[in-house]
């Protein structure tokens, strides 16, 4: 029989937006700009909560008078609420529908924005997190699936990353309005708040595509007007078979060997604990002070170095979009990973020459009798928002003594800000300029490196080698493993590096890195313009760096055509060429 996830059926709404679809002269490129603004907004709600709550901190701390143990509450809570999802987010998404599961999280999120912007304590707002991180956790797993899934396979790349795309936009525009209500009174209610309006964009972009192919309970005429000829006809007549030839999958059936499933989980498993292992949170997490390091002392020169490192990982996610399907999806996680490990050895080489001072923050604002410091998870849990956000290098722990009026907070927040920055006396950067610089450089290369590689990849790579029918399960399985290895190199990183220094810590990235690329080398398929077919083949030979001339040869199915050939020319199957 059909599996539970095949019974979705279009629904009122649904109906009326295929008829609209229908009647429209061009709705091929209609549903695939929808597709891309789907992905795109996706990625900006995710990227914008990850950074907008960096900003926020220093006026909730005034406010609440939070000590430095509730601010790393308050910046783990979303981390917590997207790990809960990754548990429960799959069984929502495979048996409710992709499409589904991303309406809802747009409601989820916008019941969490409303309990930030009308928080009165920092319970509720601990509350509203939480409930944020699940919401932005689900959205993304649906994401990257409907969207796989919606178009040819020679698309996905494009569309799939530009979610990627999107994150990077977000934390910039969140960096953005971190600058524009600094001095504003409760301005981080509009901070919050303003996630609203990319989730209810996105809500009214979703439904105005169709059912997701794969969910379609039966394939009547209104129904197939809903399938955008985005694919060629092979593809579609492919599609239209696939609810019929679905299997049912159990999710015990991840670990065994069954449809090669065993080696699909390694695969994805593999992806999300390198992408975390080679140290992109904690690197990111003190780009503030490398930044200082190098020479930008001043705000204003550390806000103009922060938008350029922005500015280069956006370019470097747009250069990933237009090779992911030309390139493929191993060539750019490989050469991703062997510039990562080269630039964050060489960061640890150059750190060896010219070592950087980076105390523990909240220890240096509050001083020795400070009744709590701050813990490495939460130096880790605003790795992804301080490299965008580092306005000022100790915006999220501010001095304890800003007790003023609000009327008096920037001026305070100024001056506890000049008082508190580390001193960077082990290697004062006018002795190392040249040493410095390259760590600026190595730095950049690395951020370059991630938004090409493992940024965008490996999630565009979990999407297609699993099949429908578990897909999204697998993705959330995976997904939670990425936020709890999120969690323990960020809780874990303070604490090797008191014991082994920066350097030796940036030189074990690099070695991690290495051995994503032999990992990638050995165990990853290429799954560029490939059908579950066609990945399926690839899964069950042993290794995927020794291919055939060509794969179709291989294909039963094929057969040489006869027409005349050209002189000098031998006859390839079109499929591989």
């Amino acid at each position: 029989g059909l599996p539970v996830e095949v019974v979705e059926s279009p629904s009122l709404i649904g109906k009326l937006n295929l008829a609209l679809l229908a009647c429209f002269p061009g709705r091929a490129l209609l549903v695939l700009l929808l597709s891309g603004t789907v992905s795109l907004l996706g990625g900006l709600i995710f990227g914008y909560e990850l950074g907008i709550i960096s900003g926020a901190l220093l006026q909730l701390q005034a406010d609440f008078q939070l000590s430095c143990f509730q601010q790393e509450v308050l910046v783990s809570a979303v981390l917590i609420g997207a790990l809960l999802a990754s548990l429960a987010g799959g069984i929502v998404i495979d048996r409710h529908g992709r499409r589904r599961a991303i309406l809802v999280s747009n409601l989820v999120l916008l019941v969490g924005s409303l309990i930030l912007t009308l928080a009165r304590s920092l319970t509720v707002l601990v509350i509203g997190r939480v409930t944020v991180g699940f919401a932005i956790s689900v959205s993304s797993m649906a994401c990257c699936i409907y969207v796989s899934e919606m178009v040819a396979a020679h698309q996905r790349g494009l569309l799939v990353s530009l979610y990627e795309a999107g994150i990077t936009v977000g934390i910039l525009l969140s960096y953005a309005l971190n600058y524009v209500f600094a001095d504003v009174d409760e301005g981080w209610r509009y901070m919050f708040g303003l996630a609203i309006a990319p989730a209810a964009m996105q809500f009214l972009s979703i439904l105005f595509l169709p059912v997701n192919p794969v969910k379609l309970n039966s394939w009547d005429s209104d129904c197939q007007k809903g399938l955008i000829p985005l694919q060629d006809t092979e593809g579609r007549a492919a599609a239209k078979r696939e609810p019929y030839q679905e299997k049912q999958y159990s999710f015990l059936d991840l670990f065994r060997t069954r449809d090669n499933m065993r080696r699909r989980t390694l695969v994805g498993l593999g992806l999300v604990l390198f992408q975390q292992f080679t140290g992109q949170p904690n690197v990111l997490g003190y780009a503030s002070k490398i930044f200082h390091s190098v020479g930008f002392q001043s705000n204003s020169s550390a806000i103009l170095a922060s938008v350029g490192l922005g500015a280069i990982k956006v370019v470097a996610t747009l250069v990933a979009m237009a090779l992911a399907d030309r390139a493929g999806r191993r060539v750019l996680l490989m050469a991703g990973c062997v510039v990562m490990a080269m630039s964050v050895t060489s960061l640890g080489l150059t750190s060896r020459m010219a070592p950087l001072a980076m105390a523990r923050d909240c220890r240096a604002a509050a001083g020795p009798n400070a009744s709590q410091s701050l813990s490495p998870g939460f130096a880790a849990t605003r790795s992804l928002t301080e490299v965008f956000a580092s306005t000022q290098s100790k915006e999220v722990v501010p001095d304890p003594s800003l007790t003023q009026k609000r009327d008096l907070a920037g001026q305070s927040r100024k001056g506890a800000l000049e008082s508190t920055s580390p001193p960077l006396s082990a290697a004062p950067w006018e002795q190392h300029t040249a040493l410095n610089w390259i760590t600026l450089l190595s730095m950049m290369a690395f951020v370059s490196a991630f938004s090409i590689g493992f940024g965008p990849m490996t999630w565009l790579v979990l999407s297609e080698i699993y099949p429908a029918g578990i897909r999204g399960r697998a993705f959330a399985f995976c997904n939670s493993f990425n936020w709890a290895a999120n969690l323990l190199i960020s809780l874990s990183f303070l604490d090797l590096v008191d014991a082994i220094g920066f350097s030796w810590m940036f030189l074990l990235y690099g070695l991690m890195g290495v051995m994503a690329v032999v990992f990638i080398y050995l165990f990853v398929p290429e799954t560029k313009g490939q059908s579950l077919e066609e990945i399926e083949q690839q899964l069950s030979r042993k290794s995927f760096y020794s291919k055939p001339i060509c794969e179709c040869q291989h294909h039963s199915r094929w057969r040489p055509r006869r027409r005349r050939r050209k002189a000098g020319h031998t006859q390839i199957p079109p499929s591989c060429s």
